[in-house]
């Protein structure tokens, strides 16, 4: 077969479109019979199925399960989502990475509260409209939860129709994703696919995860689209589908601080509110990657003055003057990003204060209820300016029940929480 440049590629044709109706009734029966059980599939509601569209978004339904059983459990609806303390969401979230998502969440539970009494809104253009929804999510909520016939196409799903179809569009492009979303919006205007538009978008989804698969070879035999899938007939579904090839992460070597005080509590920095990790907990950090000798002499200069964090911030504002000593090697470990790898070398060591604590000094995590809203009630979306610590000693057991340490740092987790 001859293959088209990309410039070359037409518009999903008539014929095409045809092609994808009279798919679409045998991969429903398919679904009915092959779906996975999953929670958020058990007990259907617009709040749960915005959460795990959500919660599945750069996650594994494997890895997803358990933290939507966990979140629904501790917020079971938008409310207490809304009202949640930030602490609480981060520790929810911890280890899920891509926290903005989480961040999202809430701002819109508070949208929901204030403009749709504590409801999500059951059409395309306002689900639309809430932080943190893009087209394919306001599609899967309106389609699965409200049985609104609009499509919701992900890498899944562009996936098994540019296999079905045998077609070398760049599903990078957002015209491409358009053209999809066309011409399933033209399936789902009659059978089947316009009587389930939820079950038909789910379907897709699922041939995709489990059958239909990105890495490695699909499994043909048990597609119900085996006889008239183009890929298939033309040995190219290995090829298929085209995507743009990313840019190269860049590597960034970090030299990372586990630093214990005599209580034996960890130090932390808070990261700035805009970037990677925003407002985020993090070991703190020394550029490059140093050896034992560099980092001591670097912490000794100026009785422990020494620039840690991403940004020019101190061990004294941490609150009084501190050397650190017994430093060693605490193992290294790489984490990677979208777009960054961090590659990251680790020392331990003991901080020593030479002065009594400041009264400013936050050395515990308060606790806070789930449906509390911070200490007194405040009005959903009010912009409430708070204090926020840049650096905070917290015990072993904080760690593990409180406080949100991200995912990048969890090559030293058994190390930071003792565990063998």
């Amino acid at each position: 077969m001859q293959r088209k440049k990309l410039a070359d590629i037409c518009p999903i044709t008539g014929e095409e479109t045809a092609v994808l109706k009279g798919a679409a009734e045998p991969l429903m029966a398919w679904y009915d019979g092959a779906k996975r059980d999953l929670p958020w599939r058990r007990d259907i509601t617009p709040y749960r199925v915005w959460l795990s569209e959500i919660m599945l978004q750069q996650t594994r339904v494997e890895a997803g399960r358990e933290y939507f059983l966990r979140f629904t459990e501790t917020l079971p609806d938008v409310e207490t989502l809304a009202n949640v303390p930030d602490e609480l969401l981060m520790k929810l979230w911890e280890g899920l990475g891509y926290y903005n998502r989480a961040r999202n969440l809430k701002k819109a539970a508070g949208v929901v509260m204030e403009q749709y009494g504590g409801q999500l809104p059951s059409t395309y253009e306002e689900l639309l409209g809430l932080p943190g929804i893009g087209p394919y999510t306001a599609g899967a909520i309106s389609s699965i939860a409200f049985g609104r016939q609009r499509p919701a196409v992900d890498g899944n799903v562009l996936r098994v129709v540019m296999r079905l179809l045998g077609r070398y569009d760049d599903i990078a492009r957002d015209s491409v994703k358009k053209a999809v979303e066309d011409a399933l919006l033209e399936v789902m205007k009659e059978g089947e696919a316009y009587r389930r538009p939820g079950d038909f978008n789910q379907s897709l989804m699922e041939l995709g995860a489990i059958v239909c698969i990105p890495n490695g070879q699909p499994r043909c035999d048990d597609c119900p689209w085996a006889e008239v899938c183009a890929a298939k007939a033309q040995n190219i579904a290995m090829e298929l589908p085209v995507k743009q090839t990313k840019k190269q992460r860049r590597i960034e070597e970090k030299t990372v601080l586990l630093l214990w005080d005599q209580e034996d509590r960890l130090l932390l920095h808070r990261r700035d509110g805009k970037g990677l990790l925003a407002g985020l907990w993090e070991l703190p950090s020394l550029p490059g990657k140093l050896d034992l000798e560099e980092v001591n002499r670097i912490l000794a200069e100026g009785e422990g003055q020494a620039l840690v964090g991403d940004v020019s911030q101190t061990l004294a504002e941490e609150g009084a003057s501190r050397m650190v000593t017994a430093l060693r090697p605490a193992g290294e470990a790489t984490h990677i990003f979208s777009h960054v790898e961090w590659h990251m070398t680790a020392f331990e060591g003991i901080l020593q204060a030479k002065e009594d604590p400041t009264p400013g000094e936050r050395s515990t995590v308060r606790k806070s209820s789930a449906r509390g809203v911070a200490e007194e009630p405040r009005p959903y979306l009010r912009d409430v300016k708070e204090e926020t610590p840049r650096w905070m000693r917290a015990s072993r057991q904080q760690i593990r029940d409180e406080v949100a340490l991200p995912s990048a740092f969890k090559g030293f987790r058994s190390r930071i929480l003792g565990e063998s």
